[in-house]
C-alpha cells in the first residue's frame, strides 16, 4: 500500500473514531473543508461549525459523551492519482450500537463515497457523500430523523 493509500485509509478510520468517541468538534475539523452530503443529492454542507451542529442536533450522545456505537468500516477501495494530488474511496459502513434499552445489534448500513485532496503535502477529505442501504432500530442513536444534509450551509 502506497503511502498516500495509507495516509487516506487513515482519514477514513479516523472519522468511524471520532464519531463513536461523540468528539463532534473533531470530525468537524476533518471534515471542515469538505462537501459531506447524500450520495442521492447534490447538496451538501460544509464548514466545521456546520458539520459540529448537524452532528450535534442528530445524533445522541450518552452520559459517557459517547453515541455508544461502534462505527465498522470495510470494504476500502483507495484509487490515487499522485500527479494530479487527488484520490476518490469507496467503502462499506456498519453502525453496532449496545445501549441499556437496546442489546449490541447494527442499526444502520451503507456506503462512503470520499474525494480526497492533497495540500502541502497532506490528504484530506474534500468529499463525503454516504448512501444508506440497510436502516434498523436508529431510536438510540438519532435524536431526530436520518441527518438532513440537503441544505446548502457554507459553514466556516
Amino acid at each position: 500500500m502506497t503511502d498516500a493509500a495509507v495516509q487516506i485509509q487513515n482519514l477514513v478510520h479516523r472519522y468511524a473514531e471520532l464519531i463513536d468517541g461523540g468528539d463532534f468538534d473533531g470530525l468537524g475539523a476533518l471534515l471542515a473543508r469538505a462537501d459531506v452530503g447524500s450520495a442521492d443529492s447534490p447538496l451538501s454542507l460544509s464548514g466545521h461549525d456546520a458539520v459540529v451542529a448537524m452532528f450535534t442536533s442528530t445524533t445522541r450522545r450518552y452520559p459517557d459523551g459517547t453515541p455508544r456505537t461502534k462505527h465498522v468500516t470495510t470494504n476500502l477501495i483507495i484509487e490515487v492519482d499522485e500527479e494530479a494530488g487527488t484520490a476518490t474511496g469507496r467503502s462499506y459502513f456498519t453502525v453496532l450500537q449496545q445501549v441499556p434499552a437496546l442489546p449490541l445489534q447494527p442499526v444502520i448500513a451503507g456506503r462512503y463515497r470520499d474525494a480526497f485532496v492533497r495540500e502541502d503535502g497532506v490528504w484530506r477529505f474534500a468529499e463525503r457523500r454516504f448512501l444508506i442501504d440497510l436502516v434498523g432500530d436508529l431510536s438510540q442513536h438519532l435524536l431526530t430523523g436520518l441527518p438532513d444534509t440537503n441544505s446548502d450551509s457554507d459553514g466556516d
